[in-house]
């Protein structure tokens, strides 16, 4: 088989080394593909091609064509997965990535900005290579947007409100800490099973962006949209080690450098489409409300900011970080 490929090569008269560097890599994600993290990967794709002059070529795949945030990552690290986009909330849960959680304490930072500056930093560079012991390389982030609060029944007014609500979040330590000190009845729930969570009234709310309540149509489940802008909500850009190691640096330099231009048209897409989004969800019904005593939210959870910025340095510096542009 091996002289038949050498044969063929020859015969088209295709460099050896120019087949070998043609890659095609094919990127999963969980969300819609109506969401901002499939939009931001096409981005990510058009970069990388136009970058590799056309070597490397990534192929989208939403709507969890290719499995969950933990088959995703489960996939990656042993080199089933070419590629993922998988919310950095699972990361500290399934890889033991502590590092990541810096990113999603509440009301450390409500600045677009700030995250996609410090994330384009060498500091978010850092962050990433937290990411290589796992055999998985980090390249890039992409924003879902700022995360707020859908309520299926009365509005959430104030802090008071929030008491014994069942409340889906994502099932790891910090959400759980987070949430049970605003006083919610927390419960872990996949995501793809929110829609049905809400319509059944299995959950009461969820904490969740803007952009998921669109794409997943959870505007027909629930009404009732509390902007809270708790913590936001980027998922990290990787290949497995496999495909990363089969790369020329060349190609490796260009794809960091598509990773990192996409952090930051990513923030930019994530903010600008606040608005769109909120007046859509007003249209088909959601009312919008604001918090009367937000600070007191935040009072309830600035023990667990402190208690996780003590758990890890790379937290800490990030945190810093995030709140010097706040």
């Amino acid at each position: 088989m091996k002289h038949l490929f050498l044969t063929t090569t020859l015969i088209l008269g295709v460099p050896l080394s120019a087949a070998a560097q043609d890659v095609t890599i094919k990127m999963g994600h969980a969300a819609s593909s109506q969401h901002v993290f499939h939009e931001g990967l096409e981005i990510f794709a058009a970069k990388v091609a136009d970058k590799t002059g056309g070597s490397v070529a990534v192929e989208v795949f939403g709507d969890r064509q290719l499995g969950d945030d933990k088959q995703l990552l489960e996939g990656l690290q042993i080199g089933l997965i070419d590629g993922a986009l998988v919310s950095t909330a699972t990361l500290p849960l399934v890889l033991e990535l502590g590092g990541f959680d810096a990113l999603q304490l509440p009301f450390v930072t409500s600045s677009y900005q700030q995250m996609s500056d410090v994330l384009t930093s060498d500091l978010g560079a850092e962050l990433l290579a937290t990411l290589d012991d796992k055999s998985i390389k980090g390249v890039g982030f992409i924003e879902a947007g700022q995360r707020h609060f859908l309520a299926k029944g009365d509005a959430v007014m104030s802090a008071d409100d929030f008491a014994g609500l069942k409340t889906r979040i994502v099932p790891i330590p910090l959400h759980k800490a987070t949430w049970e000190a605003i006083g919610v009845n927390p419960i872990g729930m996949a995501y793809g099973e929110v829609y049905s969570g809400l319509e059944t009234g299995t959950i009461d709310a969820v904490e969740i962006n803007l952009s998921s309540i669109r794409s997943e149509s959870l505007f027909d489940a629930a009404k009732q949209v509390t902007l809270t802008g708790h913590y936001f909500w980027p998922g990290a850009i990787m290949l497995s080690a496999n495909v990363w190691d089969g790369l020329t640096d060349d190609q490796k330099a260009a794809i960091e450098e598509a990773g990192r231009e996409t952090t930051a048209q990513a923030y930019a897409l994530s903010a600008s489409q606040e608005a769109d989004t909120t007046a859509f969800l007003e249209d088909n019904g959601v009312t919008i409300n604001e918090m009367s005593d937000l600070d007191a939210m935040k009072a309830k959870t600035s023990s667990v900011v402190e208690t996780w910025t003590a758990k890890d340095p790379l937290v800490a510096r990030i945190v810093d970080a995030l709140k010097s542009g706040s």
